[in-house]
C-alpha cells in the first residue's frame, strides 16, 4: 500500500495544499473545475507502483489559500510549474482532467521542457467546443438538477455496476464561495488554444469518454489530430467522469504511457 503525505508549500505567495503517494516517475494530477486534490483518492492507488503521484488544490480550492486577485489559466499553469520546482523535480508527467486539462495544455505550451508526458482527460482546447448546459439546468427543479448533473458524469450502467460510484463522486467535489467560483469561471472564459495545439511537442495521450455529453468525443479527436504524434483512446460507454467510472482502465493506460516516456533525471535539488 502506498504511503500518503499531506503537505503544504508556498507557491508564488499562495499556500498550496498537496498530496503525494508512491515512489518513482513523478505524475502531477490536475483536478477538474468542481474538484479538489482528493478527486484522485480512489485513482492514485491504482497507478503502477513505479509512479509517484502528486495531487494539489488549485487556487480557490480546498486547503489552498490565495487572495482575492483574479487569475487566468496561464497563472494556474505557472502555479503548477512552481510546485514542481519546489518539489525538486526537473521534469514530470502531467494528467489534467476537464478544467485541469485546460491548465495542462497551457503548461505544455509555457513550460514544455518540464513535461515528460501529457495526458489530457475529458477536456477541450476551447470552451466554445463544450456544451453550454446553463439554461437547461436552470429550467430544472432541484432534484432534477441533481439527477441531470449525475447523468453528465456517470453512466446509469456504471452506477448500477458499482453503487459506490455516486459516493465517490460526492467526495470528489468541493463547494466554493460565490467569489471563488466566479474567479474560477473567469479563468477559463477566454480559453482557446486551438491554433496552438501543433506547438505541443510533448508526448501526448488524449483520453476521453466516448459518451461524454459535456465535451463530445469529436473534440478529443480534433485535439489528438492537431497535437503532433498524439495518441487517442476513447473509452466506450464512459461519460465525463473518466477517472471515476473507468478508473482501472484509465490508471493502466496512464501508467503505461508515463513509464514508456520515463524521465532520465527525475529530481533536482529543491529550491530553498
Amino acid at each position: 500500500m502506498h504511503s500518503i503525505a499531506y503537505e503544504h508549500m508556498t507557491v508564488d505567495g499562495v499556500e498550496t495544499a498537496y498530496i503525494t503517494s508512491g515512489e518513482g516517475e513523478p505524475l502531477v494530477l490536475l483536478h477538474g473545475g468542481e474538484g479538489h486534490r482528493g478527486q484522485f483518492d480512489t485513482f492514485r492507488p491504482l497507478l503502477d507502483g513505479g509512479i509517484r503521484a502528486i495531487s494539489y488544490d488549485q487556487r480557490d480550492t480546498g486547503d489552498t489559500r490565495n487572495g482575492p486577485e483574479p487569475y487566468d489559466l496561464d497563472r494556474l499553469a505557472d502555479d503548477c510549474a512552481g510546485l514542481v520546482d519546489g518539489l525538486g523535480h526537473e521534469r514530470v508527467h502531467v494528467l489534467g482532467a476537464s478544467f485541469g486539462g485546460m491548465i495542462a495544455m497551457r503548461l505544455a505550451l509555457r513550460h514544455p521542457g518540464r513535461i515528460a508526458s501529457l495526458t489530457l482527460v475529458g477536456t477541450t482546447p476551447s470552451l466554445s467546443m463544450t456544451e453550454d448546459l446553463t439554461d437547461r439546468i436552470a429550467a430544472l427543479g432541484p432534484d432534477e438538477q441533481e439527477q441531470f448533473m449525475l447523468d453528465l458524469v456517470l453512466s446509469p450502467e456504471g452506477r448500477a455496476a458499482d453503487p459506490e460510484l455516486v459516493a465517490v463522486l460526492g467526495r470528489a467535489l468541493r463547494v466554493r464561495t460565490a467569489d471563488a467560483g466566479a474567479r474560477r469561471a473567469a479563468a477559463v472564459e477566454d480559453h482557446d488554444c486551438t491554433a496552438r495545439l501543433a506547438e505541443i511537442t510533448t508526448p501526448t495521450l488524449v483520453l476521453h469518454g466516448a459518451d461524454d455529453p459535456i465535451v463530445h468525443s469529436s473534440v478529443a479527436e480534433f485535439t489528438a489530430a492537431r497535437i503532433p504524434g498524439a495518441r487517442l483512446e476513447l473509452l466506450p460507454r464512459i461519460r465525463h467522469g473518466v477517472t471515476l467510472e473507468a478508473s482501472h482502465a484509465t490508471a493502466a493506460l496512464v501508467s503505461e504511457f508515463a513509464l514508456s516516456h520515463a524521465t532520465r533525471s527525475t529530481r533536482v535539488t529543491a529550491h530553498v
